[in-house]
């Protein structure tokens, strides 16, 4: 791989960073409030591959005219030394070619978001929460997933007052046909997403697909479960309706570690 064709790829990639940055796409790889730092990496490489090129562009046209000089001074041998120097001698290994395979999956393979597979085989990443503010008001209160199961869990529900909530998520069956609610809650990237859980009870459709996305209805519920992965609470709520909804363009949760 010559500087060329290096200059081609950190062009691809800084466009297809740019690409995914400014629509919904980068949502898939990392959390909403690293779109800015995207971004400016994604310029930072366009910068840098232009920069790559304009040098070697640059050294090309000052080899040609040394070259041309020592023609005009009869050392033409000299003169084919020099440009085979300028041409090959900075290549880099061939095994840096594999350089563009992540670029051929960003730019040709949208990865779906992690779904009931990947939340099944996590544990909980449930919290206390650090305080329970007031709910605001109207009925039902719209709660994010992280929100509802801490109030459920950690404060036994007297910070829901009674109200009735809605919360939307995506469904998992466990092997035994319990449903849960899950939303997979990020970090940084979708690489260190973990799943928040809240087990269903109640009014619920007569048949459940596993990652298909639900807003349910309902009330606190002072059932319980533990998880089997690694012994975290799993709250429940106690549903009075349910409907499906199309997925959400953020599917993951920021709100619990803010």
């Amino acid at each position: 791989m010559n500087r060329q064709a290096q200059a081609a790829v950190l062009f691809l990639v800084g466009g297809a960073m740019l690409h995914a940055g400014t629509t919904s796409l980068y949502l898939r790889y990392v959390k909403a409030g690293l779109q800015p730092l995207l971004l400016a990496a994604g310029a930072v490489l366009i910068v840098a591959a232009a920069a790559t090129a304009w040098y070697e562009l640059r050294r090309a046209r000052e080899a040609r005219r040394r070259a041309e000089t020592e023609s005009d001074a009869g050392h033409g041998d000299v003169q084919d030394g020099h440009e085979d120097d300028g041409g090959h001698g900075h290549r880099e290994p061939r095994i840096s070619w594999l350089l563009v395979l992540p670029l051929f999956a960003l730019i040709l393979v949208a990865p779906p978001a992690l779904g009931s597979y990947s939340a099944l085989r996590s544990g909980t990443a449930l919290q206390p929460p650090l305080a329970y503010p007031a709910l605001p008001s109207g009925d039902p209160v719209s709660l994010s997933l992280v929100d509802y199961a801490g109030r459920a869990a950690y404060g036994h529900g007297r910070s829901l007052g009674g109200r009735t909530v809605e919360v939307t998520g995506f469904v998992a069956l466990d092997r035994g046909g319990t449903p849960y609610l899950v939303r997979m809650a990020l970090n940084c990237c979708a690489a260190d997403a973990q799943p928040v859980k809240i087990g269903l009870s109640g009014k619920l459709p007569p048949v459940l697909q596993p990652d298909s996305w639900l807003e349910v209805t309902g009330t606190y519920s002072c059932k319980r479960a533990e998880d089997p992965v690694n012994g975290g609470i799993i709250p429940f709520i106690d549903v009075t309706a349910a409907r499906p909804v199309p997925t959400p363009k953020d599917p993951y949760d920021e709100s619990w570690n803010q």
